[in-house]
């Protein structure tokens, strides 16, 4: 980048990375403590996310780091099997990343059906609601949704000074404070002003009063020196990733991962008229940032929606936003951890409950409408398979459910037999896709022609045909030629889908019209 360019872009990115450090700086420390980790090992992912992602991503725009999407993932591997094992998930999870960009495989992670996508933020929206609730009251969340759910009336009795006697409301107020503090200014945030972010203004504000009231509530531990917070991967937990479970949940987290990324980048080239994503470049970019956080003993990130709209909005053009955003994450944690060892945990978990219940999208959900029922029913298992089993179930779910509906699809065909003005002859109407799913009801179909019908099957109206059903069209002309019986097939609209077989049933009486 030349000099001259460089000096007319610089205040501009400049400005818009201090936006988007200041919208990744509580939600780096909020998807950390949601996640069962330390807040240091958010930042660490955001500080990654920015100087080596940023320089690296194949969407300029797109600004990378710890993500909500993947909160409840950790949070399970992290309980099963321990924070150090999280490492050598990532490491392998980043390496599939790497691998897959490589083979220029970025576009098959955007072929998810769009209800399972937003079936699957819906239902971890839920359980960062769920969970962090727990949090917001300086308590500990439970291992899944349903007890959550069932222990927050506990949970909420022995917060009250009242019935419980204990000082969890403090922290309540705190995080119901932020959580109204960034509804409010979501909803009438001047214009100036638009680039300071809700979370930010909201932890602020309780972050003082709870300094100035003194209260007794939980606050973020940060190490005072960054190195401290990091987990340097050992070579002998590598030997554990044998373990087909871990192996599971490294292609789980690289997966996801990558749906989230790649629909992410997508999102932001929808919002821009600069540079277009390179999937592939961005899906290896995601892999070396993924294997960097195993290697630290970091959380995992993606691509993430709300900083990247923060990026675009502030006026970024270049990669150098997202890159300066780390920069500035790396310093403020260096130079001011001080600062970050007063923020209430409670807030933070208010920040992350307003997230949560905005990862339900309603209009998501009625838009799907438009569609028929089956992606408003895909919509709503995937989602109710996470919340009350766990991810990846709730994940398997959403997929069946969409292969049952590419087999229901496939499977549909309308067969009649009408009988023509002309003596003797018929037509064979299908209408769908003629698979081999119905021969039996083609079979049964043809049994009724009488001897010595001519029989016309125009194919115009149907989006395929499979080779089962023209060899049984044939294996009937053949059977049935001694009795009189003639088959004429008339491809129309599958000339050249049935190039080569009209050569076949030509002698049986085939025309192309």
């Amino acid at each position: 980048m030349r000099a001259e360019h460089l000096g007319k872009i610089l205040p501009r990115e400049l400005m818009a990375s201090v936006v988007v450090f200041l919208v990744a700086l509580p939600l780096c420390m909020g998807i950390a403590i949601a996640s069962g980790m330390p807040p240091a090992k958010g930042l660490m992912t955001g500080i990654i996310g920015g100087l080596v992602v940023g320089w690296m991503a194949g969407s300029p725009l797109q600004v990378s780091g710890p993500a909500a999407g993947l909160a409840v993932l950790v949070f399970e591997i992290v309980r099963q099997h321990g924070m150090a094992m999280l490492g050598p998930i990532l490491l392998l999870a980043g390496l599939l990343q790497l691998l897959a960009g490589r083979l220029r495989l970025g576009c098959w992670f955007r072929v998810t059906a769009p209800a399972v996508v937003y079936g699957m933020l819906a239902g971890i929206g839920v359980l960062i609601v769920l969970s962090q609730l727990h949090v917001m009251l300086d308590g500990a969340p439970q291992p899944s949704g349903l007890a959550n759910l069932t222990g927050f009336p506990h949970a909420l009795l022995a917060a009250l000074p009242t019935l419980g006697g204990g000082l969890g409301w403090q922290a309540g107020a705190l995080g119901l404070g932020t959580i109204v503090v960034m509804a409010l200014w979501d909803k009438c945030r001047p214009q100036r002003l638009r680039f300071v972010p809700g979370a930010l203004l909201g932890v602020g504000l309780t972050t003082g009063i709870s300094l100035l009231l003194e209260l007794s509530v939980k606050r973020v531990e940060v190490p005072d020196n960054l190195a401290d917070a990091i987990d340097w991967l050992r070579p002998a937990d590598l030997l554990n990733l044998a373990d087909p479970t871990l192996l599971l949940a490294a292609f789980t987290v690289a997966f996801i991962a990558s749906a989230e990324t790649l629909l992410s980048a997508a999102a932001v080239d929808r919002m821009h008229n600069g540079q277009r994503s390179d999937f592939d470049k961005e899906l290896s970019a995601q892999g070396v940032g993924n294997m960097l956080c195993g290697l630290f003993g970091a959380l995992p990130m993606t691509g993430v929606i709300v900083r990247s709209s923060a990026n675009v909005q502030a006026g970024a053009t270049t990669r150098l936003s997202a890159m300066l955003h780390g920069a500035w994450l790396l310093a403020f944690v260096v130079l001011l951890s001080s600062v970050l060892q007063r923020i209430p945990v409670a807030s933070l978990a208010g920040v992350l409950v307003y997230t949560g219940i905005k990862l339900v999208d309603v209009k998501a959900f009625r838009g799907l409408a438009r569609y028929g029922r089956m992606p408003m029913l895909t919509y709503a298992a995937t989602a109710l398979a996470i919340i009350f089993t766990d991810l990846l179930t709730g994940v398997l779910v959403g997929f069946a459910l969409t292969l049952v509906k590419l087999a229901w699809k496939a499977a549909r065909l309308k067969i009649s037999l009408t009988p023509l003005s002309a003596p003797h002859e018929m037509e064979l109407r299908l209408s769908g896709a003629a698979t081999f799913l119905k021969v039996p009801a083609l079979t049964r179909t043809l049994g009724r022609v009488p001897a010595g019908s001519i029989v016309h099957v125009p194919l115009g109206n149907l989006s395929y045909i499979d080779h089962a059903c023209l060899e049984l069209l044939e294996e009937w002309a053949r059977a049935n030629a001694a009795s009189g019986s003639r088959l004429i097939i008339e491809p129309r609209g599958l000339k050249r889908r049935l190039e080569g077989r009209t050569r076949t049933t030509a002698g049986l009486g085939s025309t192309a019209n």
